[in-house]
């Protein structure tokens, strides 16, 4: 059985951890079929968004799989290695920023590590009964796939420690009341939801979308003074598209809000 399947939906790639029996827990091998998913959906130009999710309804991912750790009586070799200095990040990719939108469509439970990889996400569309939350408090095991720094980066810091310190697990209306979610779904539609969002996307012209997102992603740590000027350096890289738009929107084109929203 493949530990991760991918596949494609016109211009969309799925990405699915495939282990339900365990909570769809990362261990290494899985982390390494993460990884080269990634990987092909970054070389394939005719692809504009990925989706990650979950196999079965019972988790979109439950993190590293612990119980691997335990099994071997001490941490794996590669499992140090990840941690200390692999590039790519523990949970396949998370030390990475992708050059696309990616969606994470989340059923069940997602924490710790698989909390980390939704927050990787540009957007999180969850199943009203899913859970989300950094358990591994309880058990002193450390954050480590930028779990600590993205998230105070979309929630606030108040909101981040209060998850990080406590440990606690929330419901899916105050993480979509802290900004945490994106939005939520009926049980079982999120997959649904998140790609016909991802089709939505697909239809803006990419050029500015791209240099949008970079601009918001890489320029949101600057100094403001930096971050307008990296702004300014990314939108004039698309500028020719840019006019081609307004062009469009004097001849009629999206007046009154017409295409607007996915």
């Amino acid at each position: 059985m493949e530990l991760v399947t991918y596949e494609t939906r016109g211009s969309t790639a799925i990405l699915t951890i495939n282990r339900p029996e365990r909570r769809n827990a990362v261990d290494t091998a899985t982390a390494g079929e993460l990884l080269a998913g990634l990987r092909r959906f970054e070389a394939d130009d005719d692809l504009g968004v990925m989706v990650l999710t979950g196999a079965g309804d019972q988790a979109f991912c439950a993190g590293a799989d612990l119980k691997a750790v335990a099994a071997a009586g001490s941490i794996p070799g590669d499992v140090v290695e990840a941690v200390a200095g692999r590039p790519e990040g523990p949970m396949g990719f998370t030390r990475l920023t992708a050059s696309k939108p990616v969606i994470a469509a989340i059923g069940g439970w997602c924490l710790a590590g698989g909390l980390e990889l939704a927050l990787w996400c540009d957007l999180r569309i969850a199943s009203r009964s899913s859970r989300l939350g950094y358990p591994e408090r309880r058990w002193g095991v450390p954050l480590i796939d930028g779990g600590t720094l993205r998230l105070p980066r979309i929630v606030g810091l108040g909101r981040a420690l209060d998850l990080i310190l406590t440990g606690r697990i929330i419901e899916t209306h105050e993480a979509l009341d802290w900004g945490l979610l994106t939005e939520v779904v009926d049980d079982g539609a999120h997959l649904d939801r998140a790609l016909e969002i991802a089709d939505g996307l697909a239809g803006f012209p990419q050029t500015t979308m791209l240099s949008d997102r970079r601009s918001a992603i890489e320029g949101s740590t600057l100094p403001l003074a930096e971050g307008l000027e990296f702004e300014k350096r990314v939108g004039l890289e698309s500028v020719q598209t840019g006019i081609e738009g307004a062009a469009r929107f004097a001849g009629g084109e999206g007046r009154g809000g017409e295409g607007a929203g996915v």
